[in-house]
């Protein structure tokens, strides 16, 4: 009888071990699982982490791409998906199997060079802020003596940003979001039908200063995730400095919402106020270009932006907000100074 005892608890604990050890081995992280942890908040450090960290059973086919995308999952999330995609697709390469497909390309960030004189460098890329205002945009004078931009710029507060965060429940990292006190208090008001968006830089100057009246730029745009390269151009902008604080790029009206807004409805450049610089425009190939003033540039601030040959092209609020897709293409800027002894 204790025999048979012995044997039946030996048998018990046989069948209970395997369930214990698939109890303690996490599951691997699917699409699903990083679509989940973005619109629950988490900060796009933390889902990296997480994707390196445990083994993953990522798709990264174009149309998962294009899916992860839409709901929110940041370049640098997509790029962590596809390296533990690639790492595992090379451990099983001793493993006969059918032709893989072609690699999904890494994606990269827009890139800009200047050529000035004899002097060829590259210029880092800026992010804008975006502040919110009364202030018509009738003229960038009129915005530069707005008070509220110029304290918002100084600041370095993207209260668009916190608001598409809010609202969509996406999780904003402290480089584009500071906390500043309540700056737009008096401005935030969704009686208002209409609001002013304003895009700008912090500081009352570029640390890149131009010794040549007639630099000359050459820009790549063409692996920029999520976008469609031929839907933009480069251009020269002058930048209007607002009391010693930032430097206005240009503006728009929009309803009071509409940076927290998930849905593509956003004209921002229908009606956009900037200070265009007749320019030469070489196209290379879809999204790479050359550009040079037509003529010498007067001594001061300017910048270089890319924005779309429609201006009906419309826009996600959260996109810009967050500095994805097309946001990240129409808030980027490299900026520089011309010299008041440029040759």
């Amino acid at each position: 009888m204790e025999l048979k005892n012995r044997i039946r608890t030996l048998v018990m604990i046989g069948l209970m071990v395997p369930g214990l050890f698939s109890q303690q081995t996490p599951k691997p992280l699917t699409n699903d699982d990083v679509i989940t942890m973005v619109k629950n908040g988490m900060p796009e450090s933390v889902v990296v982490s997480a994707i390196q960290s445990r083994s993953g059973k990522f798709s990264t086919s174009t149309s998962e791409l294009v899916r992860l995308h839409k709901a929110g999952v940041t370049e640098n999330e997509l790029n962590a998906m596809i390296g533990v995609s690639s790492k595992g697709s090379a451990s099983q390469a001793a493993v006969p199997a059918p032709a893989a497909a072609p690699a999904v390309p890494k994606s990269r960030k827009p890139t800009l060079s200047v050529t000035s004189g004899n002097t060829t460098q590259v210029l880092q890329l800026e992010k804008t802020q975006l502040a919110e205002t009364k202030t018509k945009p009738s003229s960038m004078k009129s915005l530069a003596s707005d008070s509220v931009v110029a304290q918002a710029m100084q600041a370095g507060v993207n209260e668009a940003g916190m608001a598409a965060a809010m609202h969509m429940n996406y999780g904003v990292g402290g480089e584009s979001v500071q906390q500043a006190g309540t700056i737009f208090s008096s401005v935030m008001s969704h009686r208002q039908p209409k609001v002013t968006y304003v895009w700008g830089v912090p500081g009352p100057a570029s640390s890149n200063v131009l010794q040549s009246a007639a630099p000359s730029f050459t820009l790549d745009f063409s692996r920029v995730l999520g976008v469609t390269s031929d839907d933009y151009a480069p251009v020269i902008v002058k930048l209007t400095p607002a009391q010693s604080t930032c430097r206005i790029i240009g503006a728009t009206q929009g309803k009071a919402d509409a940076s927290s807004s998930p849905a593509a409805d956003w004209q921002i450049y229908s009606n956009f106020l900037e200070e265009r610089v007749n320019s030469q425009l070489q196209k290379l190939a879809p999204g790479k270009y050359k550009l040079a003033p037509a003529s010498e540039l007067a001594a001061g601030e300017y910048g270089v932006v890319l924005r779309p040959i429609s201006k009906a092209k419309k826009f996600s609020g959260g996109d810009v907000a967050r500095g994805q897709g097309d946001g990240l293409m129409f808030d980027a800027v490299w900026t520089f100074q011309i010299s008041e002894d440029a040759q």
